[in-house]
Protein backbone atom coordinates (compact mmCIF):
# COMPACT_ATOMS: atom_id res chain seq x y z
CA UNK A 1 0.00 0.00 0.00
CA UNK A 2 1.22 3.10 -1.08
CA UNK A 3 1.27 5.88 1.98
CA UNK A 4 0.26 9.44 1.53
CA UNK A 5 2.84 11.69 3.07
CA UNK A 6 1.49 14.66 5.08
CA UNK A 7 3.25 16.98 2.81
CA UNK A 8 5.85 16.66 -0.69
CA UNK A 9 7.54 18.98 -3.10
CA UNK A 10 6.32 19.18 -6.35
CA UNK A 11 9.33 19.53 -8.98
CA UNK A 12 8.42 19.20 -13.01
CA UNK A 13 10.21 19.26 -16.10
CA UNK A 14 10.92 22.90 -15.71
CA UNK A 15 12.24 22.79 -12.69
CA UNK A 16 14.69 20.27 -13.56
CA UNK A 17 15.41 22.06 -16.89
CA UNK A 18 16.46 24.91 -15.43
CA UNK A 19 18.74 22.78 -12.69
CA UNK A 20 20.39 21.27 -15.59
CA UNK A 21 21.41 24.14 -17.26
CA UNK A 22 22.80 25.72 -14.51
CA UNK A 23 24.64 22.77 -13.44
CA UNK A 24 26.58 22.82 -16.99
CA UNK A 25 27.98 26.32 -16.56
CA UNK A 26 31.23 27.40 -14.31
CA UNK A 27 29.05 28.66 -11.72
CA UNK A 28 27.61 26.52 -9.01
CA UNK A 29 27.98 28.67 -5.83
CA UNK A 30 28.03 32.73 -5.82
CA UNK A 31 27.32 33.13 -8.94
CA UNK A 32 24.23 35.22 -10.69
CA UNK A 33 21.40 33.35 -9.62
CA UNK A 34 21.38 33.60 -6.10
CA UNK A 35 21.02 37.81 -6.55
CA UNK A 36 18.15 36.62 -8.84
CA UNK A 37 16.43 34.37 -6.24
CA UNK A 38 17.05 37.40 -4.20
CA UNK A 39 15.17 39.62 -5.80
CA UNK A 40 12.32 37.95 -7.57
CA UNK A 41 11.76 37.08 -3.90
CA UNK A 42 11.87 39.67 -2.33
CA UNK A 43 9.82 41.32 -5.01
CA UNK A 44 7.05 39.01 -4.58
CA UNK A 45 6.95 40.22 -0.65
CA UNK A 46 6.94 43.43 -1.68
CA UNK A 47 10.42 43.58 0.44
CA UNK A 48 12.98 45.79 0.35
CA UNK A 49 15.54 43.38 0.59
CA UNK A 50 16.20 39.50 0.70
CA UNK A 51 19.40 37.44 1.57
CA UNK A 52 19.39 34.16 0.65
CA UNK A 53 20.95 31.27 3.20
CA UNK A 54 21.51 27.86 3.82
CA UNK A 55 18.13 27.06 5.82
CA UNK A 56 15.87 28.42 7.60
CA UNK A 57 17.32 27.40 10.45
CA UNK A 58 20.63 29.50 9.21
CA UNK A 59 18.18 32.40 8.59
CA UNK A 60 16.50 32.50 12.11
CA UNK A 61 20.23 32.07 13.44
CA UNK A 62 21.27 35.24 11.20
CA UNK A 63 18.44 37.11 12.48
CA UNK A 64 19.07 36.94 16.18
CA UNK A 65 22.51 38.07 15.50
CA UNK A 66 21.30 41.31 13.16
CA UNK A 67 18.92 42.04 15.84
CA UNK A 68 21.71 42.00 18.41
CA UNK A 69 20.53 39.01 20.35
CA UNK A 70 23.38 38.19 22.76
CA UNK A 71 24.00 36.39 26.23
CA UNK A 72 20.96 37.17 29.15
CA UNK A 73 19.19 38.96 26.41
CA UNK A 74 15.31 37.76 26.53
CA UNK A 75 13.48 36.94 23.24
CA UNK A 76 9.59 35.91 24.11
CA UNK A 77 8.26 33.38 21.43
CA UNK A 78 5.98 30.59 21.24
CA UNK A 79 6.60 26.89 22.50
CA UNK A 80 4.22 25.42 19.71
CA UNK A 81 6.86 25.69 16.63
CA UNK A 82 9.39 23.65 15.38
CA UNK A 83 12.98 23.84 17.36
CA UNK A 84 14.86 25.92 15.75
CA UNK A 85 12.66 29.21 16.46
CA UNK A 86 14.17 28.52 20.15
CA UNK A 87 17.59 27.51 19.04
CA UNK A 88 18.64 30.44 17.06
CA UNK A 89 18.06 32.38 20.17
CA UNK A 90 19.88 29.89 22.35
CA UNK A 91 22.54 30.15 19.80
CA UNK A 92 23.21 33.90 20.43
CA UNK A 93 23.56 33.08 24.28
CA UNK A 94 19.91 34.59 24.33
CA UNK A 95 16.66 32.83 26.79
CA UNK A 96 13.91 32.18 24.61
CA UNK A 97 11.03 33.07 27.07
CA UNK A 98 7.74 31.28 26.06
CA UNK A 99 4.27 32.30 25.73
CA UNK A 100 0.87 30.21 25.73
CA UNK A 101 -1.03 30.83 21.99
CA UNK A 102 -4.63 31.83 21.11
CA UNK A 103 -6.54 28.62 21.05
CA UNK A 104 -8.41 29.45 17.39
CA UNK A 105 -5.31 29.89 15.38
CA UNK A 106 -2.47 28.65 17.88
CA UNK A 107 -0.81 31.56 16.97
CA UNK A 108 1.12 33.02 19.81
CA UNK A 109 -1.53 35.22 21.43
CA UNK A 110 -0.61 39.49 21.73
CA UNK A 111 -2.57 39.72 25.50
CA UNK A 112 0.06 37.51 27.05
CA UNK A 113 3.51 38.87 25.30
CA UNK A 114 3.29 42.08 27.20
CA UNK A 115 3.25 39.98 30.40
CA UNK A 116 6.19 38.71 30.08
CA UNK A 117 8.07 41.66 28.72
CA UNK A 118 11.13 42.61 31.05
CA UNK A 119 14.15 45.16 30.88
CA UNK A 120 16.07 42.35 29.31
CA UNK A 121 13.49 41.36 26.74
CA UNK A 122 15.28 42.36 23.04
CA UNK A 123 12.58 40.88 20.49
CA UNK A 124 9.69 39.10 19.91
CA UNK A 125 9.45 36.09 17.33
CA UNK A 126 5.94 35.35 16.47
CA UNK A 127 5.65 32.26 14.08
CA UNK A 128 3.21 31.84 11.87
CA UNK A 129 1.69 28.36 12.40
CA UNK A 130 0.57 25.96 9.80
CA UNK A 131 0.48 29.26 7.70
CA UNK A 132 -1.64 31.58 8.91
CA UNK A 133 -0.33 34.74 9.79
CA UNK A 134 0.18 36.07 13.51
CA UNK A 135 -2.11 39.63 14.70
CA UNK A 136 0.76 41.71 13.54
CA UNK A 137 -0.81 44.81 14.31
CA UNK A 138 -1.30 44.23 17.87
CA UNK A 139 2.14 42.42 18.10
CA UNK A 140 3.88 45.07 16.05
CA UNK A 141 1.90 48.25 18.86
CA UNK A 142 3.60 46.12 21.60
CA UNK A 143 6.92 46.28 20.14
CA UNK A 144 6.89 49.21 19.73
CA UNK A 145 5.43 50.82 23.23
CA UNK A 146 8.69 48.64 24.31
CA UNK A 147 10.63 49.52 21.67
CA UNK A 148 11.16 46.07 20.49
CA UNK A 149 12.52 44.34 17.32
CA UNK A 150 10.45 41.38 15.47
CA UNK A 151 11.61 38.70 13.91
CA UNK A 152 8.51 37.00 11.97
CA UNK A 153 9.47 33.03 11.79
CA UNK A 154 7.13 33.14 8.57
CA UNK A 155 9.33 29.33 7.41
CA UNK A 156 5.65 27.77 7.17
CA UNK A 157 3.96 31.23 5.56
CA UNK A 158 5.37 31.96 2.25
CA UNK A 159 2.38 33.20 0.16
CA UNK A 160 -0.05 33.71 3.01
CA UNK A 161 -1.53 37.49 3.34
CA UNK A 162 -2.13 39.76 6.10
CA UNK A 163 -4.60 42.61 6.12
CA UNK A 164 -4.11 45.70 9.18
CA UNK A 165 -7.10 46.44 10.09
CA UNK A 166 -8.72 49.49 8.48
CA UNK A 167 -9.57 51.90 11.17
CA UNK A 168 -12.79 53.11 9.21
CA UNK A 169 -13.87 49.76 7.13
CA UNK A 170 -12.13 46.95 9.31
CA UNK A 171 -10.48 44.19 7.35
CA UNK A 172 -8.11 45.95 4.88
CA UNK A 173 -5.97 44.95 1.61
CA UNK A 174 -4.49 41.71 2.44
CA UNK A 175 -1.27 41.87 1.64
CA UNK A 176 1.61 38.76 1.38
CA UNK A 177 3.88 38.36 4.63
CA UNK A 178 7.13 39.48 4.31
CA UNK A 179 7.59 42.82 4.76
CA UNK A 180 5.61 43.11 7.82
CA UNK A 181 8.31 42.55 10.69
CA UNK A 182 11.33 43.84 10.91
CA UNK A 183 12.73 40.88 9.97
CA UNK A 184 11.05 37.83 8.22
CA UNK A 185 12.63 34.60 7.39
CA UNK A 186 11.24 31.79 5.26
CA UNK A 187 12.01 28.10 4.87
CA UNK A 188 12.83 26.03 1.15
CA UNK A 189 12.25 22.59 2.83
CA UNK A 190 10.55 20.06 0.41
CA UNK A 191 7.37 20.38 2.37
CA UNK A 192 7.04 24.05 2.10
CA UNK A 193 5.36 26.67 0.12
CA UNK A 194 8.41 26.53 -2.51
CA UNK A 195 11.12 24.14 -2.22
CA UNK A 196 15.30 24.36 -3.13
CA UNK A 197 16.10 20.83 -1.73
CA UNK A 198 17.42 22.73 1.69
CA UNK A 199 17.17 26.62 1.89
CA UNK A 200 16.29 29.68 3.55
CA UNK A 201 15.88 33.19 3.17
CA UNK A 202 16.25 36.88 5.32
CA UNK A 203 13.46 39.48 4.18
CA UNK A 204 13.70 43.34 5.68
CA UNK A 205 13.17 46.64 5.12
CA UNK A 206 16.57 48.04 6.56
CA UNK A 207 19.99 48.55 4.76
CA UNK A 208 21.90 48.12 7.64
CA UNK A 209 20.71 44.52 8.46
CA UNK A 210 20.81 43.87 5.02
CA UNK A 211 24.53 44.54 4.59
CA UNK A 212 25.52 42.58 7.75
CA UNK A 213 23.41 39.71 6.68
CA UNK A 214 25.10 39.32 3.42
CA UNK A 215 28.78 39.52 5.03
CA UNK A 216 27.55 36.65 8.38
CA UNK A 217 26.53 34.69 5.53
CA UNK A 218 29.97 34.35 3.83
CA UNK A 219 32.17 33.82 6.81
CA UNK A 220 32.25 37.70 7.55
CA UNK A 221 34.09 38.57 4.69
CA UNK A 222 34.52 41.78 3.67
CA UNK A 223 36.40 42.82 1.01
CA UNK A 224 39.09 45.50 0.61
CA UNK A 225 40.07 45.87 -2.93
CA UNK A 226 42.38 48.66 -2.41
CA UNK A 227 44.75 46.38 -0.75
CA UNK A 228 44.44 43.62 -3.93
CA UNK A 229 42.26 41.74 -5.67
CA UNK A 230 42.90 39.06 -3.67
CA UNK A 231 42.39 40.58 -0.36
CA UNK A 232 39.60 40.85 2.30
CA UNK A 233 39.34 41.17 6.15
CA UNK A 234 37.54 39.39 9.23
CA UNK A 235 35.45 42.18 11.64
CA UNK A 236 33.04 39.75 13.17
CA UNK A 237 33.11 36.05 12.46
CA UNK A 238 30.67 34.82 10.41
CA UNK A 239 29.27 31.46 8.91
CA UNK A 240 29.00 29.65 5.69
CA UNK A 241 25.30 29.62 5.38
CA UNK A 242 25.67 30.11 1.53
CA UNK A 243 23.21 28.74 -1.04
CA UNK A 244 24.53 27.38 -4.47
CA UNK A 245 23.28 28.67 -7.77
CA UNK A 246 21.64 25.33 -8.74
CA UNK A 247 19.31 25.43 -4.89
CA UNK A 248 18.60 29.13 -6.53
CA UNK A 249 17.55 28.83 -9.99
CA UNK A 250 14.53 25.79 -8.72
CA UNK A 251 14.03 28.82 -6.60
CA UNK A 252 13.26 30.68 -9.71
CA UNK A 253 11.19 28.27 -11.23
CA UNK A 254 9.16 27.50 -8.40
CA UNK A 255 8.22 31.02 -7.43
CA UNK A 256 6.63 31.59 -10.70
CA UNK A 257 4.18 28.51 -9.15
CA UNK A 258 3.46 30.00 -5.60
CA UNK A 259 0.07 31.09 -6.14
CA UNK A 260 -0.96 28.08 -8.31
CA UNK A 261 0.43 25.85 -5.56
CA UNK A 262 -1.13 28.01 -2.96
CA UNK A 263 -4.64 27.78 -4.71
CA UNK A 264 -4.61 23.92 -4.79
CA UNK A 265 -3.99 23.84 -0.91
CA UNK A 266 -6.69 25.98 0.24
CA UNK A 267 -8.84 24.19 -2.30
CA UNK A 268 -7.78 20.79 -0.06
CA UNK A 269 -8.30 22.70 2.76
CA UNK A 270 -12.10 23.97 1.98
CA UNK A 271 -12.68 20.03 0.83
CA UNK A 272 -11.11 18.94 4.20
CA UNK A 273 -13.42 21.61 5.88
CA UNK A 274 -16.72 20.87 4.40
CA UNK A 275 -15.91 17.01 4.85
CA UNK A 276 -15.57 17.26 8.80
CA UNK A 277 -17.30 20.48 9.91
CA UNK A 278 -20.16 18.28 11.18
CA UNK A 279 -17.63 15.34 13.32
CA UNK A 280 -18.07 15.97 17.09
CA UNK A 281 -14.94 14.20 17.37
CA UNK A 282 -12.83 16.31 15.06
CA UNK A 283 -11.60 20.35 15.81
CA UNK A 284 -10.83 21.77 12.36
CA UNK A 285 -7.70 24.28 12.02
CA UNK A 286 -9.38 28.24 11.89
CA UNK A 287 -8.50 30.69 9.60
CA UNK A 288 -9.18 34.49 10.32
CA UNK A 289 -10.65 36.79 8.33
CA UNK A 290 -7.82 39.43 7.78
CA UNK A 291 -5.67 36.28 6.56
CA UNK A 292 -5.20 34.40 3.89
CA UNK A 293 -3.42 31.50 4.82
CA UNK A 294 -0.84 28.98 2.68
CA UNK A 295 -1.98 26.41 4.66
CA UNK A 296 1.52 24.67 5.23
CA UNK A 297 -0.23 22.38 7.04
CA UNK A 298 -3.74 20.65 8.18
CA UNK A 299 -3.89 20.62 12.10
CA UNK A 300 -7.03 18.93 13.15
CA UNK A 301 -7.49 18.30 17.01
CA UNK A 302 -9.29 14.94 18.07
CA UNK A 303 -12.03 15.36 20.57
CA UNK A 304 -10.14 12.69 22.95
CA UNK A 305 -13.29 12.62 25.66
CA UNK A 306 -15.48 12.16 22.76
CA UNK A 307 -13.22 8.66 22.05
CA UNK A 308 -12.80 5.46 23.25
CA UNK A 309 -8.73 5.53 22.41
CA UNK A 310 -5.91 7.94 22.13
CA UNK A 311 -4.37 9.91 19.78
CA UNK A 312 -1.46 7.32 19.57
CA UNK A 313 -3.69 4.83 18.86
CA UNK A 314 -5.68 6.81 15.90
CA UNK A 315 -2.18 7.70 14.48
CA UNK A 316 -1.18 4.37 13.80
CA UNK A 317 -3.96 3.44 12.69
CA UNK A 318 -4.23 6.05 10.41
CA UNK A 319 -0.79 4.84 9.24
CA UNK A 320 -1.33 1.34 8.43
CA UNK A 321 -4.16 2.59 6.19
CA UNK A 322 -2.21 4.23 4.32
CA UNK A 323 -2.48 8.02 5.81
CA UNK A 324 0.60 9.26 6.52
CA UNK A 325 -0.19 11.92 9.36
CA UNK A 326 2.13 13.93 11.85
CA UNK A 327 2.06 15.51 14.33
CA UNK A 328 3.03 19.42 14.25
CA UNK A 329 4.68 20.23 16.92
CA UNK A 330 6.02 18.86 19.79
CA UNK A 331 6.13 21.30 22.69
CA UNK A 332 9.57 23.14 23.12
CA UNK A 333 9.23 24.06 26.73
CA UNK A 334 8.54 19.81 27.17
CA UNK A 335 12.48 19.05 25.62
CA UNK A 336 14.64 18.28 28.94
CA UNK A 337 17.12 20.90 27.25
CA UNK A 338 14.67 23.87 28.04
CA UNK A 339 13.38 22.43 31.27
CA UNK A 340 17.05 22.21 32.83
CA UNK A 341 18.27 25.17 31.31
CA UNK A 342 15.52 27.30 31.43
CA UNK A 343 13.16 25.87 34.33
CA UNK A 344 10.12 25.27 32.03
CA UNK A 345 7.92 22.47 33.12
CA UNK A 346 4.68 20.73 32.18
CA UNK A 347 1.76 22.91 32.85
CA UNK A 348 3.00 26.71 32.06
CA UNK A 349 1.43 26.85 28.98
CA UNK A 350 -2.09 25.11 29.36
CA UNK A 351 -3.75 25.86 25.96
CA UNK A 352 -0.57 24.44 24.00
CA UNK A 353 -0.25 21.81 25.56
CA UNK A 354 -3.95 21.10 25.24
CA UNK A 355 -3.83 21.47 21.70
CA UNK A 356 -0.32 19.13 21.22
CA UNK A 357 -2.22 16.45 23.40
CA UNK A 358 -4.77 16.51 20.71
CA UNK A 359 -2.79 17.68 17.70
CA UNK A 360 -3.27 15.44 14.18
CA UNK A 361 -1.85 16.73 11.07
CA UNK A 362 -3.18 15.16 7.65
CA UNK A 363 -1.98 15.10 4.37
CA UNK A 364 -2.06 18.50 2.29
CA UNK A 365 -0.12 19.40 -0.70
CA UNK A 366 -0.53 20.37 -3.95
CA UNK A 367 0.47 17.68 -5.88
CA UNK A 368 -2.08 15.88 -4.16
CA UNK A 369 -4.90 14.33 -6.42
CA UNK A 370 -8.25 14.49 -5.55
CA UNK A 371 -8.45 10.32 -4.99
CA UNK A 372 -6.27 10.74 -2.34
CA UNK A 373 -7.82 13.80 -0.76
CA UNK A 374 -10.67 11.81 -0.38
CA UNK A 375 -8.91 8.57 0.70
CA UNK A 376 -7.97 10.27 3.20
CA UNK A 377 -11.49 11.94 4.18
CA UNK A 378 -13.16 9.00 3.93
CA UNK A 379 -10.45 6.78 6.15
CA UNK A 380 -10.52 9.54 8.62
CA UNK A 381 -13.65 9.33 8.97
CA UNK A 382 -14.07 5.78 8.95
CA UNK A 383 -11.26 5.07 11.93
CA UNK A 384 -13.24 8.03 14.16
CA UNK A 385 -16.49 6.14 13.38
CA UNK A 386 -14.50 2.74 14.70
CA UNK A 387 -13.19 4.51 17.89
CA UNK A 388 -16.49 6.60 18.70
CA UNK A 389 -17.59 6.31 22.68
Amino acid sequence: MKKIPYGRQWIDSKDIKEVVKVLKTDWLTQGLKVAEFEKKLAEYCKAEYAVAVSSGTAALHLACIVAGIKQRDEVITTPLTFVATANAIVYCGGKPVFVDVEKDTLNIDPKEIEKKITKKTKAIVPVDFAGHPCDLCEIKKIAKKHNLLIIEDAAQALGSEYSPPHQKFGVGVKKKIGSFADITIFSFHPVKTITMGEGGAVLTNKKDFYEKLKILRHHGIVKNSGKGGWYYEIENPGYNYRLTDFQCVLGISQIKKIDKFIKKRREIAVKYNEAFKDIKEIITPAEKKYVKSAWHIYPIQLCLEKLNVDRKKIFETLQKQGIGVQVHHMLIHLFPFYQKKFGYKKGDFPIAERYYQRALTLPLFPKMTDKEVDKVINVVKKVIKRYQK
